[in-house]
């Protein structure tokens, strides 16, 4: 007002700098309060794993006995229907698969394990958050009880790209799942695909700031993560700028959510029945995450089950590289171009998954390995060309391979 009545240019305002600890201390105040929440994580699985062994041992391990991929799914379908199911597979199985286990075959190791990552991606609302963060860490008010291993899910939501790679320094050598509802936002940050990229192959970490050195380390866990896209008919197209953020698609299990009328249906009818009580998952939920936390703490050494129960890795079948291999010819015999437009990391991943899936079946025998499930296969390949016709702008049907592969 001053300066338009009486002609008087004034200078801006000075807002003063909020002062801030020395970057050093900074990160250290970081790394040192995530490896306490590490602490309160391992305390957390514990007092889990007393329980469950004082408690519902004998009961987990008959569940174990007759639990297989093919009883999950049937548990999921119950609950949300055809559709909806499988994104909530995809999140029990990856619990299952941090346990990290050595894949073999009948000649030695292979070099592979069964831990990888997750990415839900696609339009609002279709149920991304629900199944890698809702199913697996629970949310009461919505009367979810958790499906995942305690103490292994570290929630990241709000955290920003700085902080999760300060924070990663708290887990070297450890392997926990970092479940991030909101991927998108990372990536207004430059700098963040290089690092993530060699998060995910457990590659040395060293992140340069103005005024900090961040690392060397190496980050040994998984991410879950959920990102929006658009959607089209044919394809989608993400909304991250960074035309590099393929090459952290290529090394994730993707699965693409499209609003259609039936996944619209079911997640209307879900919402339903669990408003109403409709819903019960109490007792399913509590009996798979007993067993898959046992087998975790199995599978991991654990010093409360080390001397109950033996190591197991999962053994691969020539079958399972025939099957892929015929999967891999009948897609490519439908792509009209030279050019395709996935990795073969598409093919890591579906055996990988296969595997983490095989677990399931660890109580079924007394062989010091799990063979590899033929329906966890089946569900990989499953997965496999559903990827690959998604990858490919869906030139070809996935059902149309489907109906002779499986």
């Amino acid at each position: 007002l001053i300066q338009s009545e009486l002609g008087i240019k004034l200078p801006p305002p000075t807002i003063p700098l909020p002062t801030a600890p020395p970057v050093e201390m900074e990160k250290e105040d970081y790394v040192q309060e995530e490896r306490q929440k590490v602490g309160i994580m391992d305390k957390e699985l514990d007092e889990y794993l007393n329980e469950l062994l004082k408690r519902r041992l004998n009961a987990t391990v008959r569940f174990g006995k007759a639990f297989s991929v093919t009883s999950l799914m049937s548990y999921l379908q119950g609950l949300f229907g055809p559709i909806l199911y499988f994104d909530s597979l995809l999140s029990i199985i990856q619990q299952y698969g941090l346990a990290n286990v050595e894949i073999v075959h009948s000649q030695g190791k292979t070099g592979m394990r069964t831990g990888w990552s997750l990415a839900l991606f696609g339009e609002p609302g279709t149920g991304k958050t629900f199944s890698t963060r809702d199913m697996i860490l629970g949310k009461p008010d919505a009367k979810i009880p958790p499906h995942g291993i305690p103490g292994r899910n570290r929630y990241c939501g709000g955290i920003t790209p700085a902080r999760f790679i300060r924070i990663g320094q708290a887990y070297t050598k450890r392997t926990f799942n970092f479940v991030v509802p909101e991927f998108n936002d990372w990536f207004r940050y430059s700098g963040m695909v290089d690092v993530l990229k060699l998060a995910m192959e457990r590659g040395e970490i060293k992140y340069e700031l103005h005024k900090e050195v961040i690392g060397p380390y190496r980050f040994d866990s998984f991410l879950s993560v959920n990102y929006n896209t658009t959607v089209f008919g044919r394809g989608y197209e993400v909304t991250i700028s960074d035309p590099n953020f393929s090459a952290i698609e290529d090394r994730m299990v993707c699965r693409l959510h499209r609003l259609t009328k039936q996944r619209y249906i079911e997640i209307a009818q879900s919402q339903m029945k669990l408003a109403l009580g409709e819903i019960d998952i109490e007792k399913g939920a509590q009996d798979i995450r007993s067993h898959v936390t046992l087998v975790y703490a199995i599978e991991t050494g654990h010093p409360l089950v080390r001397a109950q129960f033996p190591y197991k890795p999962v053994m691969i079948t020539p079958q399972a590289y025939d099957m892929i291999k015929e999967a891999r010819e009948a897609i490519l015999e439908r792509i009209p171009r030279d050019v395709v437009r996935f990795s073969a990391r598409l093919e890591d991943r579906a055996i990988r998954f296969a595997c983490a899936a095989s677990l399931l079946n660890y109580f079924h025998s007394d062989l010091d390995y799990i063979p590899m499930s033929e329906d966890a296969l089946k569900y990989a390949i499953q997965l496999y060309v559903e990827e690959a016709s998604v990858r490919s702008r869906e030139e070809f049907k996935p059902e149309e391979i489907l109906e002779k592969l499986i």
